[in-house]
Parts: structure tokens; C-alpha cells; sequence
């Protein structure tokens, strides 16, 4: 039986390979999708045990399974001059403008689930549109830096795109949050529109991708829209990159970042053309 279910989670990690890393969560929805696990708490912790083995022996990638969500905060060194000359041009080669200047509105993505970021952060960066999670739910000094962000901006407006998980709790969440950061931005960006849209999950995505969802408990009595919830690690993870995608291209201005790309580059050239010449010096 184990070896069946790494033979499936290697199939759900080769289909989602634009997305990896996955979130654990990611993978069991997927696998209960496919019929080979069932919604239940027991079949979590066997994916869980059965996936920590498979990495310990080398089966499956660590680069494959992303389980933390804390940022490592290390020291930059070199290893001598020749090293920082690489990361000088390295630099150089990876030179980005603000890709959303000239754009109407901002754009920003706020996820609820942190393990969600690097495969969302993948799919937003060649818009420019920063990934947000954590602190912008949970703590008032985040909601407060996403009012003064908005405010540094040189925006008239900014859009927030959130993805969060679809039950009573969450959306009780993400109302006093749009409340919260609205109140900030009257002080810190009073002149700064700032709208909330829920990308996912839905309860449109629920119904059409049938998700996994459990019916909402008869105790909660919090005003909820829906019947059932789940998480946002329900949604595979090629809809959601779709998800995200197709919010984003829809808002932007596809000629303003296309000019923006155009002096981009040609401003990177002349920084490596500049870098050459010192060397030859």
C-alpha cells in the first residue's frame, strides 16, 4: 500500500511540475481528488509519514515538497573578489524595473497560506506583482505597511487579489481585514483607492471544480454565503496559477508594461555593456 501512494504522489508531483514546489496539503487534496486517499484526518498523517520517508531515502526531491514557512534570514558573503565581481554581474543580468509603473492601479496578491508563496510568486513575477502572507492577516503592523505601501506607490489605486481558505472563520477573517486595512489607508493613503477581490477559493470554483469541501458546522453562526468550506490547498495548482494569471493580465495594461520591458531591457544592456568595459580596464 505505501509503495501505491508514492507511486501516485509521484504522479501528482510530475502533473503539477510547473508548481513545485507543492505544500503537503496540496498533495493530499490532490490525492484525494484522484480517489487514492480518502478526506480524512488518519489519511493526512500516513502522507505525511509516508512522505517523510520518501525524502529521507532520496525517492522524492526536496526541492519537490515545500513544508516551511518561515524565511531563513542569513548573513551575504563572498568568497573574495571574484565572487562579488559574479554577484555584481549576476545582479546586472537579473536588473528589473517596477514593472507596474504607469499602471493604473497596483497590484498585490495577499495569501492566507505561506507554503502557497514561492508557487504563486512564480506565476505573478513577470508582471511584477509582489506575494504577500502572514503578517497582512495576522498582525496590524503588516495591514499597516500595506497602507503605507499603497501610499509610496504613486498609484491612484491598489488591488488586492486574495486567496484564502473558503469557510466562516476565513471569511470572517478577510472582512474585518479588508475593514482594518481600508481604516489604515484613510490615514496613511487617504487619497489611495484601495479594493479587495477574493480569487480563490470560491464557492463558483467549489461547485465547478468540485473540490473537496465539508459542510459547514450547525454551531458556527458566523454569516457565511456558502454550505460548505475548504482550503485553498483544495484548488490544484495549475487552476490556481490560471486563477492568478488571468486576474492579473486582465487588470494590467498590456502597452505600458510593454514600454516599461523595452527600456528595461535596454537599460540592462548598458549596465553588463558598463561592467565589461571596467573589467577590460
Amino acid at each position: 500500500m505505501t509503495q501505491e501512494l508514492l507511486a501516485a504522489v509521484e504522479l501528482i508531483l510530475g502533473r503539477y511540475a510547473a508548481q513545485l514546489p507543492l505544500t503537503i496539503p496540496q498533495i493530499w487534496y490532490a490525492a484525494v481528488a484522484d480517489g487514492v486517499l480518502v478526506k480524512q484526518e488518519r489519511t493526512y498523517r500516513r502522507l505525511v509519514d509516508v512522505l517523510d520517508m520518501a525524502r529521507r531515502s532520496g525517492r522524492i526531491s526536496w526541492l519537490a515538497i515545500r513544508d516551511d514557512t518561515d524565511p531563513p534570514v542569513e548573513p551575504r558573503t563572498f568568497d573574495g573578489p571574484g565572487g562579488f565581481h559574479r554577484a555584481v554581474a549576476d545582479a546586472a543580468r537579473d536588473y528589473r524595473l517596477d514593472r507596474q509603473a504607469g499602471q493604473e492601479a497596483r497590484l498585490e496578491v495577499w495569501c492566507r497560506t505561506p507554503g502557497l508563496v514561492p508557487q504563486l510568486a512564480t506565476v505573478a513575477a513577470p508582471w511584477g506583482v509582489p506575494v504577500y502572507a502572514g503578517a497582512v492577516f495576522t498582525g496590524l503592523s503588516g495591514k499597516r505597511d500595506a497602507a503605507r505601501r499603497a501610499a509610496a506607490g504613486g498609484h491612484d489605486a491598489v488591488r488586492v487579489l486574495v486567496i484564502s481558505d473558503w469557510d466562516p472563520a476565513r471569511q470572517h477573517v478577510f472582512t474585518a481585514l479588508v475593514d482594518e486595512v481600508k481604516a489604515f489607508a484613510a490615514v496613511d493613503a487617504p487619497e489611495v483607492r484601495m479594493d479587495f477581490e477574493r480569487l480563490a477559493v470560491t464557492e463558483q470554483q467549489i461547485a465547478e471544480l468540485r473540490l473537496p469541501a465539508a459542510p459547514v458546522r450547525a454551531a458556527d453562526r458566523r454569516a457565511f454565503p456558502g454550505n460548505a468550506g475548504t482550503q485553498a490547498e483544495a484548488l490544484p495548482p495549475d487552476a490556481l496559477a490560471a486563477v492568478v494569471r488571468e486576474a492579473i493580465t486582465r487588470r494590467l495594461d498590456a502597452a505600458v508594461l510593454e514600454d516599461v520591458l523595452a527600456r528595461e531591457e535596454a537599460e540592462r544592456r548598458a549596465l553588463l555593456n558598463g561592467l565589461r568595459l571596467q573589467r577590460g580596464l
